[in-house]
């Protein structure tokens, strides 16, 4: 039966910017010959190369989506070639894309052996190796000259990493070298609007970084919580992220996660490196680690060593249904916060390699000074920030014991800076406060009503007895946000449509991840961020608010708020003794 599109299923189900765009059909005409050549076969025992296939054709885009996720053709070679041909001839590409005839005619038939040395790769994979994945001694070569051949095709690509890893995964399943140049080609051509699979710039690849540790800090906090800890730079060990997928996970497990990246696409990098970490931290726990400070390199190399030898202690079927049980937010919100990241990285010039800005030289203790926290306190609070702030250094705009217990003041101050840091220490020594994500000046559009404005990136935070951050209560209970209708009065912003196009366009649309507006929600009261007016400051809300503080800024009080489902950050009823707010100062400016 000969390969077939039908009507897009991701509108069906409700998939936005899935790799795979359309239901098809693979019958016999569609099967891989011969694949398996580069393979060392002595290394995969329980995979089957000569044994007919079983079920290659799908009509059911939810039955492909389940036999990717369960590693249903993963003891079958044939089948898992013959599937993942079709996937890649699905992709839409550009309308001059490289195939295998071209391969042929610039390199040849020659099925002699390569000698990696004499196709060095290009400076682009940044001294990445080509991952032997079980392939014979000599087929390491064969990748060579494919990457070569690419380099030489694709002459855009600046900064690729992955490029050798998942070449040397694609030349599993296929027939030859020019079959696995045509693959690899189809992905970095490919041309859907909101669909990336393969980063070829470093601002994509470290915007990717960047994301994954937003990410990181929304849904794995215990496993954040242990690399603070342990880590120098948070960041330099995050930015190992996609080699743990492509590059340190055993052939067995990085095949069972390129068979959903082939099906529902880059977000499933996310979730794969996002449950390595979990299983890392729970390891340590279990290993009764000492949670002390050591050189980022150690910790990047423990974590490398962790997933080089993950068989050890946790299966493929383990670690792919801990990846899909982490409640992620959807593809679209993902995108968003990518396409911030970049924005920031644009402005802050970073678009190509260069070296890295340390987290903690942003929080510089001969340059930092608070009443109410220590540097090292202010840093751990600079591990919860979004990503795109990290390189921002603390710049104070707001003290009492400065600029006195005025509103008026703190808002004249405060406006015009985008995001803030709210500290308050009481009376009674207790510290806590908020991150605002957004401006106060936004106050004013609800001119002298009080209203509710800034983003589900907002969060409150205590520091003692014990530092802790509590989120919006969407990001762990995504269920609240999954029911409700639009509601017809925009004022909370709640039916606005997504535009993609417009973030990405829009410069000044430089903080869109987990906007109220982007959600259904089931009550406004979940949505109640920040609000000010002449009266008074309120950070979150429904039945009761994280923190009020009067006019005066010398009173305030704590309670349960819906929006962050906190408790009390501190007594009740407080006096402030002291209030600080911080701004994020560009690293870059002079």
């Amino acid at each position: 039966m000969p390969f077939t599109l039908t009507a897009n299923p991701l509108e069906q189900y409700g998939q936005i910017g899935s790799i795979f765009p359309s239901v098809f059909v693979i019958g016999s005409e569609g099967m891989a010959v011969d694949c398996g050549v580069f393979v060392d076969w002595s290394q995969l025992a329980n995979v089957s190369r000569d044994a007919a296939p079983g079920k290659t054709e799908y009509k059911d885009f939810k039955e492909l989506k389940q036999h990717a996720r369960s590693g249903h053709w993963a003891k079958h070679h044939a089948q898992r070639a013959a599937v993942y041909q079709q996937l890649l001839k699905s992709l839409p590409c550009r309308t001059v894309t490289p195939d295998a005839e071209v391969y042929r005619d610039i390199v040849g038939n020659s099925n002699s052996k390569r000698n990696p040395s004499a196709y060095p790769l290009p400076e682009f994979v940044d001294g990445a190796a080509v991952p032997p994945y079980c392939l014979k001694a000599e087929s390491v070569g064969s990748v060579h000259v494919v990457i070569s051949c690419i380099a030489g095709q694709f002459p855009d690509i600046s900064y690729c990493p992955s490029l050798p890893a998942m070449t040397s995964l694609l030349m599993h399943w296929s027939a030859d070298e020019a079959q696995c140049f045509e693959g690899i080609s189809r992905m970095l051509a490919c041309n859907e609007p909101g669909r990336r699979l393969i980063d070829q710039t470093f601002l994509a690849y470290q915007s990717a970084c960047m994301t994954f540790g937003d990410l990181m800090h929304k849904y794995c906090p215990a496993a954040h919580k242990l690399i603070v800890a342990t880590a120098t730079d948070v960041l330099e060990v995050y930015s190992d992220w996609q080699r743990w997928v492509l590059g340190d996970l055993p052939c067995s497990y990085v095949a069972r996660v390129l068979d959903v990246f082939l099906v529902e696409g880059y977000k499933v990098l996310y979730r794969v490196a996002l449950a390595i970490l979990k299983f890392y931290k729970k390891q340590c726990a279990a290993n009764g680690s000492t949670l002390t400070k050591q050189d980022s390199a150690r910790v990047r190399g423990d974590i490398q060593a962790f997933v080089q030898n993950i068989g050890k202690c946790v299966t493929a079927d383990k670690l792919m249904d801990k990846a899909f049980s982490i409640r992620l937010f959807s593809r679209k919100e993902i995108m968003l916060l990518q396409l911030a990241n970049e924005k920031s990285l644009q402005q802050k010039g970073i678009t190509v390699k260069q070296k890295r800005q340390n987290v903690h030289l942003a929080v510089n203790a001969d340059n930092f000074s608070s009443e109410i926290v220590s540097a090292k306190e202010i840093r751990d609070i600079w591990s919860w920030i979004p990503e795109r702030f990290a390189l921002c250094q603390p710049q104070l705009l707001f003290t009492t014991s400065t600029h006195g217990c005025s509103l008026n003041r703190f808002y004249s101050h405060c406006e015009g800076h985008e995001p803030t840091l709210l500290l308050i220490k009481t009376t009674s020594r207790e510290v806590c406060g908020a991150f605002l994500s957004t401006d106060w000046e936004e106050r004013k559009r609800g001119g002298n009503k009080l209203s509710f404005f800034g983003t589900g990136e907002c969060f409150v935070f205590r520091m003692k007895p014990e530092m802790e951050r509590y989120e919006w209560v969407i990001i762990k209970h995504p269920e609240l946000a999954s029911a409700a209708q639009p509601a017809a009065d925009d004022q909370a912003g709640n039916s606005s449509p997504l535009n993609l196009e417009k973030t990405a366009t829009d410069p000044s649309h430089l903080s869109p991840f987990l906007s109220a507006r982007h959600f259904n929600l089931n009550s406004r009261n979940t949505s109640m961020f920040m609000a000010g007016n002449i009266d008074s400051i309120i950070i979150g809300g429904g039945d009761g608010n994280a923190l009020y503080i009067d006019s005066e800024l010398n009173h305030g009080r704590t309670e349960r708020c819906l929006t962050f489902d906190n408790p009390p950050l501190c007594a009740e009823s407080f006096q402030i003794a002291l209030l600080e707010v911080w701004g994020f100062k560009d690293t870059m400016e002079t």
